[in-house]
């Protein structure tokens, strides 16, 4: 199988007025966003069909992509999310016995305005000294726009922060999946941008898992029945999500346990009264290292994050709004930032990284048991008292 790469030109624009002219990649035309980078080698499919990367612009680390294709097995969600997509040098050939298409092919499929053949490490490097930032792939016919025109409609484009996204990537209807493994009770799942990997390891541990549209109202989980509530992951600002922190806030008051990663890690920190804040560039890739304190262990995870909650590092602290004792349980060890929360005296406990790592290690798939444990802890403590 071979990818019929573009010859027509492409340029990179950010907003501080940097250029990267290229070719033309995916679709034609005019795409906006936040550029982030992965660091990811591997798993491009997975990054791409991650409901977390809506709005945001991808660059990958990577010099070399594209070259296994894509396949009907391992996306994460219903679509490629990504706003747009950045790459050095896209594989002409795809070798993978597993592919179905080509990267490029799917890139056009799904409308992804793309670029490649720029320098993909300048642009890393000048995101990770001026921080994340808008930009915009002008290509094809767009490429030729004039310069102070493509300028002007990447500095008009909104900002990652402020925007609330969860309505364009959660599910419509309620979704089902029974469980796999011991059956423990039916799990209510907010559906911020959940990822296939994550309702595959909860139904594994032995929960019917409810995927919930991201609206529903706290009657709407009652009505399950469910023995606890998740909070996925998501793109967006944790502070624009109002709503689903006082959902959040009603779930606690109920001491339903609770388990959140990555957006629901943030809103978990707002429900407690912990502030949150946006990252000069964010963590993403699949090679983060993270402290759990519980254990002391050191573990290698995947992140897609561009904010973080803003939490004393040590000891514990009584929450804000009178949860009780919580406690930071992980720390990022390349930049101290709070990558998990555990409260005390209530059954809730969050990362903000990705245990289900598709793609990436598996250092951190225990959080999965460790939150069954706790829900099944939870029973036994209701059932005696």
């Amino acid at each position: 199988m071979t990818a019929l790469l573009s010859k027509d030109p492409a340029v990179l624009v950010l907003e501080d007025g940097t250029r990267h002219a290229g070719r033309a990649y995916g679709a034609h035309g005019t795409t906006l966003g936040e550029v982030v980078f992965a660091t990811g080698m591997t798993g491009y499919q997975e990054t791409l069909t991650d409901p977390s990367y809506a709005g945001q612009i991808v660059l990958q680390t990577a010099p070399h992509i594209g070259n296994t294709g894509m396949n009907g097995e391992d996306p994460e969600s219903r679509r490629i999310w990504v706003a747009g997509y950045i790459v050095r040098d896209p594989s002409r050939v795809v070798s993978n016995w597993r592919a179905d298409e080509s990267l490029d092919d799917a890139l056009v499929t799904d409308g992804v305005v793309g670029i490649s053949g720029i320098d993909t490490r300048a642009v890393t490097r000048h995101i990770r000294s001026a921080g994340s930032m808008r930009g915009g792939i002008f290509s094809g016919a767009d490429a030729a726009l004039p310069v102070d025109e493509q300028l002007r409609i990447v500095r008009e484009a909104p900002q990652m922060a402020g925007q609330n996204l969860s309505a364009a990537v959660s599910v419509a209807a309620t979704e089902v999946t029974p469980a796999t493994g011991e059956r423990i009770g039916n799990l209510a799942v907010l559906d911020l941008g959940v990822k296939q990997a994550t309702i595959d390891n909860l139904a594994a541990r032995g929960f019917d898992v409810h995927v919930l549209p991201q609206d529903v109202t706290i009657e709407g989980i009652r009505a399950i029945d469910p023995v606890a509530v998740f909070y996925s992951n998501g793109p967006g600002d944790p502070a624009a999500s109002g709503d689903h922190v006082a959902l959040l806030r009603a779930v606690l008051d109920e001491r339903l346990p609770f388990f959140g990663i990555c957006f629901g890690n943030q809103l978990l920190g707002r429900a407690l009264g912990l502030g949150t804040y946006k990252l000069p560039f964010g963590h993403r890739g699949i090679n983060q290292p993270v402290l759990d304190k519980q254990t002391g262990r050191v573990e290698i995870t995947a992140h897609n994050h561009g904010f973080a909650v803003d939490a004393p590092l040590e000891g514990s602290f009584d929450s804000p709004n009178g949860y009780g004792a919580v406690e930071v349980s992980h720390i990022g060890l390349n930049d101290r930032v709070v990558e998990g929360l555990r409260a005390l005296d209530i059954p809730a406990f969050s990362v903000q990284y990705h245990p289900e790592a598709a793609a990436g290690p598996h250092d951190a798939n225990y959080l999965f048991d460790r939150f069954r444990d706790m829900v099944i802890a939870t029973q036994e403590t209701t059932k005696n008292a």
